[in-house]
């Protein structure tokens, strides 16, 4: 509502005051060394909220690029600056990673042996849109008999309802049976200057592997590479890639 308002007005920005003093690199109540980020992108920030970044909302970033106001994210308690988000400009400098999210909320669905034929997965993911399930990561395994497993994840607190309704469909396509995991945690890096600089994802890999943290499924995007691991691991997840990235150098 702000920041449609703001947009109506001719605001030249919009100021969203919360508890914390911005943006961070990471969650600063696992990291010690999270720093605040002074300037991001809209899609940095979408990015972001997406995985679990819980301030600003989602929506209001999405607003803010749609009608292209320019979000002041600050503290409501100090009038020291906080982070700004903006269009990304032309020239504008971009770090190759900006954030490191951690997120605690999803959990994983694994459906086995699922005949190997075309429109089955749309059935199945159909089946969970339908009832405003909202999935996340999806992974398929290669064929192996004309059988294979799929695995997705979705919000904990639709574990039930998608367990529910992926096992109905698993019996309608005649699957082997169906799975659920709520030891699994989400840390994903974003950063825009990610898409120009090859090496990122090796660079996570290569550090998760370095804290003997294996690794459940991954998921990319142009800026963002998520990566599922267990629940126990997702604070030592953070700390670790934010001195492999060297983010708290700004």
């Amino acid at each position: 509502t702000a920041v449609a308002l703001a947009h109506e007005l001719g605001a030249d920005a919009c100021e969203l005051y919360t508890d914390v003093p911005g943006v961070f690199t990471t969650d600063p109540r696992v990291c010690g060394q999270a720093r605040k980020i002074p300037l991001l992108s809209f899609d940095e920030l979408l990015e972001m909220t997406a995985v679990g970044c819980p301030k600003p909302s989602m929506r209001s970033v999405e607003v803010a690029r749609s009608y292209d106001v320019p979000l002041h994210v600050r503290s409501a308690f100090t009038w020291e600056p906080g982070t700004w988000v903006s269009k990304e400009e032309p020239n504008m400098e971009k770090p190759i990673i900006s954030a490191v999210v951690p997120d605690t909320s999803q959990s994983k669905v694994t459906v086995s042996g699922v005949p190997d034929k075309p429109g089955i997965a749309a059935l199945l993911f159909r089946s969970l849109a339908d009832q405003h399930v909202n999935v996340d990561m999806i992974v398929q395994n290669t064929s192996e008999q004309g059988v294979t497993d799929i695995s997705f994840t979705v919000p904990t607190e639709q574990l039930g309802i998608g367990k529910e309704i992926t096992t109905e469909t698993a019996n309608t396509i005649g699957a082997q049976g169906v799975d659920t995991d709520n030891t699994i945690g989400r840390v994903s890096v974003i950063g825009a200057g990610m898409a120009s600089n090859p090496g990122v994802a090796a660079t996570i890999f290569e550090t998760l592997s370095s804290q003997s943290i294996n690794i459940g499924m991954i998921s990319t995007s142009a800026i963002r590479v998520s990566c599922v691991v267990a629940k126990e691991d997702v604070e030592r997840v953070p700390i670790a890639l934010h001195q492999a990235f060297e983010l708290e150098k700004g």
